[in-house]
C-alpha cells in the first residue's frame, strides 16, 4: 500500500490527484446508506434471539460493528454462554484497534475529538477514507460516511426489533437467516484474491465442521485460526519455491563449468 501520511490538506493542492468534495460526499453517502439500512436484519435477528428492544438498541449504539454484533446474537441464539458470545465479538472488533492504527495518520485529529471519531472506526469508514487522495477528503469520507451509518444502522435496528416483537416467532419466517446472509453478502465482494478465499474457505470449513463438538460460539473462535494458518502454508510454500530456485541456479552453474 503507497504510504498516504503525509497527505496534501486541501483538493487543490492535490494536483491530478485531487477529488471534489461532491464526489467524496457522494460516495461515502452510497457506503453509509447502502450498509446502514441493514441494521434491519441486525434488529430482527437481535430480538429473534432473546434479546430485549433495550439490549439490542444498546448494542448498536454502543458497539457499532456488524460482523461482532451478528457473532453475539448468533452464539446467542444457539445457546451459547455469554461470556464465549462476547469473545467471540471482542476478537472480531479486534481489527478495528488495527484500523485506528493507520486511520490515526490520515485524519490527524485533535486529541480532544479522536474518542468520538473512534466510535466509527469500522470496515466502511476505513475503505472510504483510505481510497481518498487528500487529508481533506479523507476527514470527509470518514465524517460522511460514520455520520450516515451510524444514523441509519440505529434506527433500522429499532424498526427490525419493533417488527420481529410484532411479527413473533422469527423462525418461522425464516428470519433467523437474515443476518448470515447480510454478512455473507457484505463479505464475499471483499474476497479478491486467491489468499483471502483461502482464509474464508478454511474459516467456514472450521466453524461448521466443529459445530457438532463444540460448545456454541467456541467454533466462531476456532475460525479466527484460518488466517494465521492460511498465511503459515503460504510462506512456507513461498520459502520451498525459493529453496528449489536455488538448487536449480546451484545446479545450472555446475552444468555450466
Amino acid at each position: 500500500m503507497t504510504e498516504q501520511t503525509a497527505l496534501p490538506d486541501a483538493p487543490g493542492t492535490g494536483g491530478a490527484g485531487a477529488k471534489p468534495d461532491a464526489a467524496v460526499v457522494r460516495d461515502a453517502l452510497g457506503v453509509g446508506v447502502a450498509v446502514g439500512l441493514s441494521g434491519f436484519a441486525f434488529g430482527v435477528t437481535s430480538a429473534g434471539s432473546g434479546l430485549t428492544l433495550a439490549q439490542t438498541c444498546a448494542l448498536s449504539l454502543l458497539v457499532f460493528t456488524g460482523a461482532s454484533q451478528f457473532a453475539l446474537v448468533g452464539a446467542l441464539a444457539a445457546g451459547g454462554n455469554p461470556l464465549t458470545a462476547a469473545a467471540g465479538a471482542f476478537f472480531l472488533g479486534v481489527r478495528n484497534a488495527f484500523y485506528g492504527l493507520r486511520l490515526s495518520q490520515l485524519l490527524a485529529l485533535p486529541r480532544a475529538v479522536r474518542p468520538f471519531a473512534a466510535q466509527w472506526v469500522i470496515d466502511e469508514t476505513t475503505a472510504v477514507a483510505l481510497a481518498q487522495p487528500t487529508r481533506r477528503a479523507v476527514r470527509i469520507g470518514f465524517t460522511v460516511t460514520g455520520l450516515t451509518l451510524y444514523v441509519l444502522w440505529n434506527l433500522t435496528t429499532l424498526l427490525g426489533a419493533l417488527g420481529a416483537e410484532a411479527i413473533g416467532d422469527t423462525d418461522a419466517w425464516g428470519l433467523d437467516a437474515a443476518g448470515p446472509a447480510v454478512f455473507l453478502a457484505l463479505l464475499a465482494p471483499m474476497l479478491k484474491d486467491t489468499t483471502e478465499r483461502a482464509v474464508a474457505a478454511l474459516a467456514v470449513l472450521l466453524g461448521l465442521g466443529l459445530l457438532p463438538v463444540l460448545p456454541a460460539g467456541v467454533p466462531v473462535l476456532v475460525a479466527a485460526l484460518a488466517a494465521p494458518l492460511v498465511l503459515w502454508a503460504r510462506g512456507r510454500r513461498a520459502g520451498g519455491t525459493e529453496d528449489d530456485g536455488a538448487v536449480r541456479g546451484a545446479a545450472e552453474g555446475e552444468d555450466g563449468r
